[in-house]
């Protein structure tokens, strides 16, 4: 087996993932939002990237240091991958969180449509977005 394999099952499997999360918020499912895609889902990927951390870590060179190490480290494919699950464990974790407290505030689903394709592209800029509008939101609110 090799790192470019699963990277391309790792790949589908996060999109089934969000799959997963949309049907639940389209639904409104909350076992499929919260516990399916908000736990199993990234607790799946991240026993992934134990797995991938605890054999091949130690292989690489490089480390977390500098700059210049984390792109040493980067250099070496199993890292890399690594460092991928631990992108897709950790946007799915932060999309469904995201679902969940939107759905929670009675905030208009509306804002996942923008706010989970950023956290699935550009995590933290979609969890700044979101932040964003459930501060405004509730500001919004207070002052009514």
């Amino acid at each position: 087996m090799t790192a470019d394999f699963l990277f391309s099952l790792a790949n589908p499997a996060a999109l089934l993932g969000w799959i997963i999360l949309g049907v639940g918020i389209v639904w409104n499912k909350p076992f499929l939002r919260d516990e399916i895609a908000g736990r199993v889902w990234p607790l799946g990927l991240s026993v992934l990237y134990t797995i991938l951390i605890g054999a091949f870590f130690f292989k690489a060179q490089g480390g977390f240091d500098t700059l210049a190490n984390v792109q040493k480290l980067f250099t070496f494919p199993w890292a890399a991958l690594a460092g991928w699950v631990h992108y897709l464990a950790f946007d799915l974790f932060i999309g469904a969180v995201i679902s969940r407290d939107i759905m929670k505030l009675g905030i208009s689903r509306l804002f996942l449509i923008v706010l989970l394709p950023l956290t699935f592209m550009f995590g933290p800029i979609g969890y700044l977005g979101f932040v964003i509008v459930r501060t405004a939101l509730a500001k919004k609110e207070i002052a009514v």
